[in-house]
């Protein structure tokens, strides 16, 4: 399935100009421009969405980014960047018409300073990787996708990804002090500092999360924490999903902020134990995953409270952790969801919506009810401390009706996370993926806010193109084709 792009026009001589150009730039090696070798770079994990990118080029330096987006400027050609593809939103989906730009070389640790505690690293350095050279200090970096073994920091901050710490220790944008990058115009920019505070508008901000919009990163200052003393993780089963939703909300309401919290309904625990053995309750309806960090005493003291307010929720069994190992196979199993619906499902479709968590219950049994309406599977596991809901809608990708039905399944999913006070997305980024539901969550003049800030860095719309901000015909087209509730979105626009 090919998801619509921004329109370019490209000629056979102007096709020839860039490969040309980019052979300038880079050795041979560097530049794939045969459907063999650019087959790889069709999608990101949205495989549902491919495109055949115009060429793709394998840049090692910061001059040879510089000189290739210069390039496309001159010849009007889109750009998109590319971390490790491991994405779910099609915001690495190439553009057909232009090039798509592989940072993997990118990949070395340039500097760390243990006393002020931070990294120098390129966007091609896996996410884990950086906690792992830093280790024997006693140091690591604290935002952990699911996806960390393979990620990119790069990824992380067009991104602006999470992980199952970032209720207390917080996503890309909390743990990145400095970002070097290129404009489409050539132009190598600093945003953000080393110091506690920069000067001038905070762009670093509004970078981190761009989906490589406004800039291409080509070094990141990144924030190292030390290791806890301790870790612990209380495994707290429940009966039913309603129960172990108010337990969440209960246990920040009682003034508790712990490492990670994270739950799984039934469906997800059965199908993750027989992968990775974790230790799971597969007969509980629902469990969370709650960890609590510092020193002994402070863990101690934190998992007594966590118990009293689990135990007041209605939890129905409850165990904690007794060693390093244990916690470890506790968090594996929740990292692992993902690769384990491919055990029990030809293809799944992960969602990324974000809700209040006094809204846990309710959204959890809507989409029980969902499943139903569509006739399809849905695996739920998520952030549930900060209300990062990631339903798996299983499917197979083999049948076009089951395609329509996991796509409509998953946008009911999204516009009930607007209708009840969330987002459409909390780190997965809005890509091709949510585009659609970008018109449901904000208003025309919201949008259109948004379009002057890429103008600003990019005026005239090359990078990354056709992704995560909607134009006025696509909202206006969307409404024609969904009435929600009765209600349809952008009324006073033409329909066509």
């Amino acid at each position: 399935m090919n998801a619509p792009t921004e329109e370019f026009q490209i000629s056979l001589a102007q096709r020839n100009a860039v490969i040309e150009g980019l052979k300038k730039i880079l050795p041979a090696h560097s530049v794939l421009d045969d459907n063999e070798r650019k087959k790889p770079y069709e999608c990101d994990g949205l495989s549902l969405f491919r495109e055949m990118p115009l060429v793709v080029a394998l840049p090692e330096t910061e001059e040879q980014v510089v000189a290739i987006l210069k390039l496309a400027k001159s010849l009007n050609v889109p750009v998109v960047a590319r971390g490790a593809g491991t994405g779910l939103s099609g915001g690495a989906q190439p553009h057909p018409a232009g090039i798509l730009l592989g940072m993997a070389k990118f990949n070395k640790i340039l500097k760390v300073d243990q006393h002020a505690r931070t990294a120098l690293v390129q966007p091609g350095v896996r996410n884990l990787a950086i906690s792992e050279a830093v280790a024997y200090l006693n140091l690591y970096y604290a935002p952990d996708p699911s996806s960390q073994i393979a990620c990119s920091i790069g990824g992380n901050i067009a991104e602006n990804s999470g992980g199952v710490h970032c209720l207390k220790y917080g996503l890309t944008v909390h743990n990145v002090l400095k970002v070097r990058a290129v404009t489409i115009e050539g132009e190598i920019v600093e945003f953000g500092s080393e110091a506690p505070d920069s000067p001038g508008l905070d762009l670093l901000n509004v970078l981190i999360g761009s989906e490589g919009m406004l800039a291409v990163a080509t070094e990141i200052t990144v924030k190292l924490v030390p290791k806890p003393a301790l870790a612990q993780v209380i495994m707290a089963s429940f009966d039913n999903v309603v129960n172990a939703g108010n337990a969440v909300a209960a246990v920040i309401k009682a003034g508790i902020i712990p490492a990670g919290l994270e739950m799984m309904d039934k469906r997800a625990s059965q199908m993750v134990e027989p992968f990775v053995n974790a230790g799971y309750d597969t007969e509980a309806e629902a469990i969370l995953l709650l960890e609590s960090d510092g020193t002994p005493e402070e863990v101690a003291e934190e998992i007594e409270a966590m118990t009293q307010v689990l135990n007041g929720c209605g939890a129905t069994a409850i165990k904690v952790s007794q060693s390093e190992a244990e916690r470890m196979r506790f968090w594996a199993g929740r990292k692992n969801a993902f690769p384990a619906a491919g055990r029990i499902s030809p293809d799944y479709y992960c969602m990324d919506g974000t809700i209040p968590r006094s809204q846990l219950a309710r959204v959890l049994t809507a989409i029980t009810e969902m499943e139903v309406k569509y006739d399809m599977r849905c695996a739920n596991v998520f952030h549930a401390g900060d209300g990062n809901l990631h339903p798996l809608i299983l499917f197979d990708a083999n049948k076009p009706e089951e395609i329509k039905r996991a796509e409509d399944f998953g946008a009911e999913i999204l516009e009930l996370c607007v209708e009840v006070g969330g987002t459409v997305t909390g780190e997965h980024g809005v890509g091709i993926e949510k585009i659609n539901q970008m018109c449901v969550q904000f208003s025309r003049a919201e949008l259109d806010t948004f379009f002057a800030v890429k103008r600003a860095f990019d005026p005239v719309g090359l990078l990354n193109p056709g992704k995560v901000i909607p134009t006025l015909a696509r909202c206006a087209e969307y409404g024609r084709m969904h009435v929600h509730h009765g209600k349809m979105p952008f009324a006073d626009l033409p329909r066509f």
